[in-house]
């Protein structure tokens, strides 16, 4: 107790020190750590629904943020971490916001993000009792070095999970991890009707190896399938009840496009899981309904009496369904595009990505570290680049100069995101981001 006591006064004290020099979430996770080993599984030990881990390559952010509007609008209090410390380190630092001197949590559940790679040092710590895998991709390769080797931290973490998984049924990688799961673990799927799944196919097929070996797995009746009515508004459906009661919509989110209609079902497949005969369909609907885009994900800005989106783009999977998502109606755009460690630094992923949708219009302006290599590979597929000025604020300050009357766009790498985002909030009295980028 003395020990855990020292690990959360060393720990807020080096949070308070960390916020004030703008620091990010890894140093008050270091200290703790080095106080009390313990500090993490002491404080999520006794949480009464358990602890849920959220990863995969796309969606975790937004599909977290939805999991936890789910279970709170069903009376839960729900611990969760913030955008940018989804490492082992920075849940120790968000915990250290919440946590008594004893080191407990005053919530029902945890419901954290984590990166795939730190999902399996968390679960080394702490033993999740579900887990929601939402995909394998191409993504900062450089840093997870092949598609499989992601693929395997994932099953990893399966194989540490205690109660309930819930797995992408149209996802190879994801959906065969089921044959290496104890035989008390219980297992759901979510995915795309099939009516949507030659679509998915079609946007996907850059990213999902073929794999002639694979076999889908049959919907039983606890699978959440994603069933669009139109570009905006789209069902969860559940078999169980042959009366459709047991669906959940028709809804239309704040956030657009088939990616966000995916993690949408992916969480309402998951808080059904937990929540069981007191899962409620229309508080469902409102809980999704209500919830705002994380920043960078969709998120609709309003600069000056006009719309400005800012699209979160990392890999090939990611910037394809963007694309099909927001490039189909022409506007004002903008790619910002950087190669730090938090983006990944191999940046050749852009080649897989085709930008056809963006010729009608053309692109305003490229930026970012690589705002040459953007404009050069929009090039090679017939896009006009109007404009390159890789220093981001700059680059910022010309676009919205030059379109202050129409709806704008800006496609981003994540570091790139981060900096656009704080001074757009300087300047137009936006929510705070938070934590920075992840260490």
């Amino acid at each position: 107790m003395l020990r855990t006591t020292a690990a959360v006064l060393a720990g807020k004290s080096a949070r308070v020190a960390t916020r004030l020099r703008g620091g990010g979430s890894a140093l008050p996770g270091l200290v703790v750590e080095k106080v009390d080993p313990t500090f993490l599984a002491t404080a999520l030990a006794n949480l009464p629904k358990g602890v849920v881990v959220v990863t995969g390559t796309n969606g975790k952010t937004t599909t977290t943020k939805m999991l936890v509007a789910l279970l709170r609008a069903h009376g839960l209090k729900v611990f969760t971490n913030p955008t940018g410390s989804n490492f082992t380190r920075g849940v120790i630092s968000s915990v250290l916001g919440e946590v008594s001197l004893r080191g407990t949590i005053d919530a029902d559940i945890a419901v954290l993000e984590l990166d795939e790679a730190h999902a399996l040092h968390f679960a080394k710590v702490v033993k999740p009792t579900h887990a929601l895998l939402l995909n394998v991709a191409r993504d900062q390769l450089d840093r997870f070095a092949e598609i499989d080797y992601t693929a395997k931290l994932l099953r990893q973490l399966a194989e540490q999970t205690t109660e309930g998984v819930v797995l992408n049924r149209d996802d190879s990688f994801v959906a065969r991890i089921e044959s290496t799961l104890k035989p008390n673990v219980e297992v759901s799927y979510f995915g795309v009707d099939e009516t949507i799944a030659e679509r998915l196919g079609e946007l996907m097929e850059q990213d999902v190896r073929s794999d002639d070996d694979f076999v889908q797995p049959l919907v039983s009746s606890g699978d959440g399938l994603l069933l669009p009515i139109d570009d905006r508004k789209f069902l969860v459906t559940f078999a169980d009840r042959a009366d459709g009661s047991a669906n959940v919509g028709p809804m239309q989110m704040r956030q657009h496009g088939l990616a966000a209609m995916i993690n949408a079902t992916a969480a309402t497949s998951m808080a059904r899981r937990l929540l069981g005969d007191d899962f409620l369909p229309a508080t469902a609907v409102s809980a999704l309904e209500a919830v705002q885009p994380p920043f960078g994900r969709g998120e609709v800005i309003d600069v000056d009496g006009q719309e400005l989106e800012l699209v979160l783009v990392k890999n090939p999977a990611g910037f394809t369904v963007a694309l099909s998502t927001y490039g189909g109606r022409p506007v004002a755009s903008m790619v910002a595009i950087n190669d730090n460690y938090a983006d990944g630094r191999d940046v050749s992923w852009l080649y897989d990505v085709n930008f056809a949708s963006l010729r009608e219009r053309g692109v305003e302006l490229t930026s970012g570290v690589r705002a040459y290599d953007m404009a050069l590979r929009l090039a090679y597929d017939g896009v006009e680049v109007r404009h390159v000025e890789p220093e981001l604020t700059s680059a910022l300050d010309t676009f919205l100069a030059e379109h202050p009357n129409e709806p704008k766009r800006i496609f981003c790498t994540y570091t790139a995101m981060m900096a656009l985002r704080r001074t757009l909030a300087e300047r137009y009295d936006l929510p705070d981001i938070g934590e920075d980028a992840p260490e």
